[in-house]
C-alpha cells in the first residue's frame, strides 16, 4: 500500500483523524524548512504539505503570498525545496506532499523547454515525496499529471469546493488519490474567525459520494475550529495560521513556534 492510503488506513483503525500542516518550502530558508518538517512530525503531524513558492499564487491569501515572496527572495526554487524535503525525509516517517501551481511544476526542467510534469514528479519521488496537489489544475485537465505521477507511485490530490455541483464532486472523488482536499470556504486561503455554517453539509455531501478520505483546508486556525472539522471530516489541513505562528523566524525560533502551535492543534484533533 502506498504511504498516504496506508496512513489513513492506520488512522481509521485507531479511530483518529489526520492532522496535516502546510508550510511554504524555503520560508525563510531551506535549512529551516527541513528542521520544521521534523518538528511538525514530532508535534503530531500525520502528513505534511510543503508548498513550492510561486510569484502568482492565485488561490492564496496574504499570509501564504508573503511566505512565498520571502522564500523566493531568499533564493528558493522548486529544486531547492525538493532538496530540503529530501534532507528531512531521511528521518521522517510521515508522508510528504508537494503543493505547487502548474507553471513551476511544468517548468521544472532546467533547460526551460519543458511543458510536462514528468521531470518534476520524478525529482519529487526521488526526494521522498508521496503526493502532489496542484490547486490551479482542474480535474478535467489533470490526466497528464495523474499519468506521470502514477508512473512514479505518487498520489494526485484534487480539490473540491463548496460551490462544486454533485457531478463535479463525483469527478473529483473518482480522480483524487490518497485523499480529497475539500476547500472549506469560497475565496483564498487564510485564517477565518468563523467557518461557514454550511461546511458540515458540504463535507457530508462529498462523503456520501466516496469512501476516500476527505480532508478540509482553508480558513482553519484555532483548536476549536480544528476539533469541529475533525468530527465530520477525515483530516484537518492548517497552513496560514501555522505560518503566522512561525512569524518569519529562522532556525530554532521557527522550529519552536511551529512545534508549539501544532501541539495545541493535535490535542484538539
Amino acid at each position: 500500500m502506498q504511504p498516504i492510503p496506508a496512513t489513513f488506513s492506520h488512522l481509521r483503525r485507531q479511530g483518529r483523524k489526520a492532522l496535516i500542516p502546510f508550510v511554504m518550502g524555503g520560508d525563510p530558508d531551506a535549512a529551516t524548512t527541513a528542521q520544521v518538517l521534523l518538528a511538525l512530525e514530532d508535534a503530531g503531524a500525520d502528513l505534511i504539505e510543503v508548498g513550492i513558492p510561486f510569484s502568482d499564487p492565485l488561490a492564496d491569501g496574504p499570509v501564504i503570498q508573503a511566505a512565498s515572496a520571502r522564500a523566493l527572495a531568499h533564493g528558493a526554487t522548486p529544486a531547492r525545496v525538493l532538496d530540503a524535503i529530501h534532507a528531512a525525509c531521511r528521518r521522517l516517517r510521515v508522508p510528504v506532499l508537494c503543493l505547487s501551481y502548474w507553471n513551476p511544476l511544468v517548468q521544472f526542467e532546467r533547460n526551460g523547454t519543458g511543458r510536462h510534469p514528468t521531470a518534476f514528479v520524478q525529482a519529487a519521488r526521488a526526494s521522498g515525496v508521496s503526493g502532489v496537489i496542484v490547486p490551479d489544475l482542474p480535474v478535467e485537465e489533470g490526466g497528464t499529471l495523474r499519468a506521470a505521477a502514477s508512473r512514479e507511485g505518487l498520489a494526485t490530490v484534487f480539490l473540491a469546493a463548496p460551490t462544486s455541483p454533485p457531478s463535479r464532486l463525483r469527478a473529483v472523488a473518482r480522480a483524487s488519490e490518497g485523499f480529497i482536499y475539500y476547500v472549506s470556504v469560497t475565496g483564498t486561503t487564510g485564517a477565518r474567525r468563523q467557518l461557514p455554517p454550511a461546511l458540515v453539509h458540504g463535507i457530508r455531501q462529498l462523503k456520501a459520494l466516496t469512501t476516500k478520505p476527505v480532508c478540509v483546508g482553508f480558513g482553519i486556525s484555532t483548536p476549536a475550529q480544528a476539533s469541529a472539522v475533525a468530527r465530520v471530516a477525515d483530516g484537518v489541513i492548517v497552513g496560514s495560521a501555522l505560518i503566522t505562528a512561525m512569524g518569519g523566524a529562522r532556525g530554532r525560533g521557527a522550529v519552536r513556534r511551529a512545534e508549539q502551535f501544532l501541539r495545541r492543534l493535535r490535542r484538539a484533533v
